[in-house]
C-alpha cells in the first residue's frame, strides 16, 4: 500500500514539546486521512462559560438539555467561543450555527439568540438562520479532555483569529492526538496538525468551495474508509471542488468506488495498516495500537 503525502500529515510543528499525544502520534507516522469527527449533523452553540469535561455533563441545565434533545435525532453539540478574554464575556446574544454536512451538498445558517434560556427553541433546521457562504473554522480547545488541545489548540485559535478569520474555539471534536485540529464550515472537512500558515490555507480554499488536502483528516459527512477513499483520489487528481466527489457506500475497507461529477470514477483499495508504533489516544493515556487505513494509488475505471 502506498500511503500518500495527505495520509501521512505533517509533522509536529517545531518547539512543540515532544511527550504529549499530539507529538508522539505524528512521531509514530499515525495518518490524518480517514479521522475526521463524525458529525454529518451539528449544531455549535455560543457559550462562554466554563466546559466540563463533557457537554452532556454541563452544568447549564439549558445546555444538557439541548444536548440530549439533539443526541436523541442524532445531532452533534459544539460548545463555541471566541478566543482570547472576548471569548469569556457575553452581552447576552449568543450566535447559533446549525449544520447539515451531506458530502458535496452541505447547508450551514447562522442565526442568534438572546440568551441560554432562548436554548429550547432551537432546533436542527439548516433551512433556518442566515446562510453561511464565508468559512468558519472551528477549533477543538477543549483542555478538559486533552492537553494538546487546550495547549495547541488555544494557541492557534489565537493565532488565526490575529490574521482577521472568522474562528471559534470548540468544544471536543475528536482526535486530540492530532491537535490542533478544527473543522472548517460550510465545507465540512477537518483538519489536523494546524499550524497558521495551514490554518489560513484550509480557509482560502474553502472560500472558494474547495479542500486544501494537506492536514486535512476527511469530510465529517464520510465514514472513515469513504474520507481515506476520496483524499487520495483528490491527491491524485487534483481536485479541490469540495463538491465535485462523490463516494459509493462500503460496508468496511476494501475497494471504493468515487465518481467525480463530471463522470469519472476511480477504483481505491483501501485497507488497514498495522505496521505503524503503538502510540497513546490521548495525553496521559496508555499506548494503543496504531491501525490506520491506507489507500492505495487510485485506478481510473472507464465506462
Amino acid at each position: 500500500m502506498t500511503v500518500t503525502d495527505a495520509q501521512r500529515g505533517s509533522a509536529p510543528a517545531p518547539g512543540r514539546p515532544g511527550t504529549g499525544c499530539a507529538a508522539l502520534s505524528g512521531a509514530a507516522g499515525e495518518p490524518l486521512a480517514g479521522t475526521a469527527p463524525a458529525a454529518r449533523r451539528l449544531v455549535a452553540v455560543e457559550h462562554v462559560g466554563a466546559w466540563p469535561r463533557t457537554v452532556a455533563g454541563h452544568p447549564d441545565p439549558d445546555v444538557t438539555e439541548l444536548f440530549h434533545r439533539l443526541r436523541g435525532d442524532g445531532v452533534v453539540l459544539l460548545l463555541i467561543r471566541r478566543t482570547g478574554r472576548a471569548g469569556r464575556d457575553c452581552d447576552g446574544a449568543r450566535t447559533v450555527y446549525v449544520a447539515d454536512l451531506a458530502p458535496g451538498a452541505s447547508r450551514v445558517t447562522r442565526r442568534t439568540v438572546c440568551s441560554t434560556d432562548d436554548l429550547a427553541g432551537i432546533t436542527f433546521e439548516p433551512d433556518a438562520g442566515e446562510p453561511v457562504t464565508d468559512p468558519v473554522m472551528l477549533v477543538c480547545a477543549h483542555g478538559r479532555r486533552d492537553v494538546c488541545c487546550a495547549v495547541h489548540g488555544r494557541a492557534l485559535a489565537a493565532e488565526v483569529a490575529a490574521e482577521d478569520a472568522d474562528v471559534w474555539e470548540c468544544t471536543h471534536l475528536g482526535g486530540h492526538r492530532f491537535a490542533p485540529t478544527a473543522l472548517v464550515l460550510p465545507t465540512g472537512y477537518a483538519y489536523g496538525r494546524l499550524d497558521t500558515g495551514s490554518a489560513l490555507s484550509a480557509l482560502k480554499a474553502a472560500g472558494g468551495g474547495n479542500v486544501d488536502p494537506w492536514s486535512c483528516r476527511g469530510h465529517a459527512g464520510l465514514d472513515p474508509v469513504a474520507q481515506v477513499a476520496e483524499l487520495a483520489v483528490r491527491e491524485h487528481t487534483g481536485i479541490g471542488d469540495a463538491g465535485a466527489l462523490l463516494v459509493q457506500p462500503v460496508d468496511g475497507p476494501g475497494p471504493v468506488v468515487v465518481r467525480a461529477r463530471d463522470g469519472r470514477r476511480w477504483s481505491v483499495d483501501v485497507r488497514s495498516d498495522s505496521s505503524l508504533p503503538p502510540r497513546p489516544p490521548s495525553c496521559g493515556a496508555a499506548l494503543e495500537p496504531t491501525t490506520p487505513l491506507v489507500a492505495a494509488a487510485p485506478v481510473a475505471l472507464r465506462g
